[in-house]
């Protein structure tokens, strides 16, 4: 939410429409049925009884019109096509590195990451795994190691840069368990601790310590160019530097990068591995060949690849990295002042809505932040998702009772692209509602529950008395 002219305190998008597509309204009692239906589980509402949809920013959205455009450029050819060479030489030119394996999203890069360097007894830390990492890491066994900023546990500090790795834990491990940690990883930006980013300094302090100790950084770079945007913005010495001058020099302090590119890559499908070292390529293309297709299209159509190149390209127009970050701060700061606790600072592509400091008295057997979610859904049409005890939690076998997560955050995450001001000032008067008439959160528990990533499916059930 921008304008170039300092005098004028309109908000604008920095693009045009050139096409629309048609929302369908539905009424409270229809999204009260489509709840049940789904058995409180957001993840089960059809897209067409979602008024404003902020489940997610991944893979959902708009691409310019260049991006379209370079669609009808694919070359389908099974092997060696011309959009693989392309979509090779930007995320080279981008990232500094030689080896760049293609693959249908983030998730299918982290499976092969962690099939190479995970295993029984192994130790992956990260400033913070989201969800779908932490999933592929004890997939394999292994132990998924937060080590976040000491900052990232209040959610109202003023901090720049709350996405940092602890550099202290994180030198404490290495030199601990020296040989069970296999390499280091970095998110940029810090998802699970709310959008937050990571400053180049922090990145190079990780840097100096896989030095010490050996060991490869990678960086978990979905969203390189808000963190990269969030560095010029906050960090002493960068503000004359241009975003993207910025954002390649983050990837060249590592060793290797998995990048879904459904975020800032500002595609619907798409994702890629990227390294220096050529002794991972062989390892990691048989693995690619075997779960996601020839190492020139990695699961993907030609026109994919190109979409996905252009992208990549756009990404870093500062324009529109303000424009994001204003929308952001925008949303946040109106649900802020009708009442709803958010997280502080606000992020790049989200923002975090504090469950547990709304709802201090309920018990994490309550699911406070589903709870809040599914009233922002009931009342307005609005889905978010959840970022606590059902996502990041899990119920201890012994007792039925759930472990807690550190936090209790609803996330609403923004497509790019996609909604106006008008839609953002709807998702703000539909908080405010709600947390005028708290009568509306109805305490929900764990009914049933899948294996790993359990919130994509649960089946959640009212308390009893609700």
């Amino acid at each position: 939410m921008f304008h170039s002219d300092a005098r004028f305190k309109t908000v604008i998008e920095p693009f045009r429409l050139k096409m629309v597509e048609p929302i369908h309204f539905t009424s409270r009692d229809q999204r009260v049925a489509a709840l049940e239906a789904a058995n409180y589980n957001l993840f089960g509402i059809r897209s067409e009884d979602v008024l404003v949809d902020l489940l997610t920013d991944s893979g959902t959205g708009a691409m310019s019109m260049d991006q379209w455009a370079a669609l009808l450029r694919g070359d389908e050819s099974y092997a060696g096509s011309t959009s693989f060479r392309f979509f090779e030489r930007v995320v080279q030119e981008l990232t500094g590195f030689a080896f760049v394996l293609p693959t249908h999203q983030g998730r299918a890069a982290e499976r092969l990451l962690f099939t190479v360097f995970g295993g029984p007894g192994k130790i992956i830390p990260n400033n913070s795994h989201f969800d779908t990492t932490r999933a592929h890491v004890e997939l394999t066994g292994a132990v998924a190691q937060d080590l976040p900023s000491p900052l990232a546990a209040d959610t109202q500090i003023e901090a720049a840069f709350k996405g940092d790795m602890d550099l202290v834990a994180l030198e404490a491990l290495l030199s601990r368990d020296h040989d069970r940690v296999p390499l280091v990883c970095v998110t940029i930006t810090n998802n699970a601790a709310g959008g937050q980013p990571v400053s180049m300094a922090n990145l190079r302090a990780v840097r100096a310590l896989c030095d010490q100790y050996g060991k490869p950084m990678f960086l978990d770079a979905a969203r390189f160019a808000e963190n990269a945007w969030f560095v010029k913005e906050r960090e002493p010495g960068f503000a004359a530097q241009e975003v993207r001058a910025i954002a390649e020099e983050a990837f060249r302090i590592a060793d290797g990068t998995w990048v879904s590119a459904k975020k800032d890559g500002l595609v619907n499908i798409g994702g890629f591995l990227a390294f220096k070292d050529e002794k991972l390529l062989y390892p990691l293309r048989n693995l690619l060949i075997l779960n996601e297709g020839f190492p020139t299209y990695g699961g993907l159509a030609g026109r994919d690849l190109e979409a996905m190149a252009v992208g990549l390209q756009e990404v870093t127009d500062e324009d529109y990295l303000r424009y994001r970050a204003r929308s952001v701060a925008w949303l946040g700061k109106g649900l802020e002042a009708g009442g709803i606790p958010v997280l502080r600072p606000f992020g790049g592509h989200a923002v975090y809505l504090d469950a547990k400091r709304l709802l201090p008295d309920w018990a994490p057997d309550d699911l406070p932040a589903q709870a809040l979610a599914c009233a922002l859904y009931v009342e307005g049409g609005v889905r978010g998702v959840e970022i606590g005890t059902l996502m990041f939690g899990r119920t201890d076998p012994a007792t039925g009772r759930q472990i807690a997560a550190p936090r209790e955050l609803v996330r609403l995450a923004l497509p790019r692209r996609v909604y106006t001001q008008a839609h953002v000032d709807y998702v703000i008067e539909v908080g405010r509602w709600v947390a005028e008439h708290p009568e509306t959160l109805r305490k929900l528990r764990v009914g049933w529950e899948g294996p790993a990533l359990r919130h994509f499916t649960a089946r959640l059930l009212l308390h009893s008395g609700e």
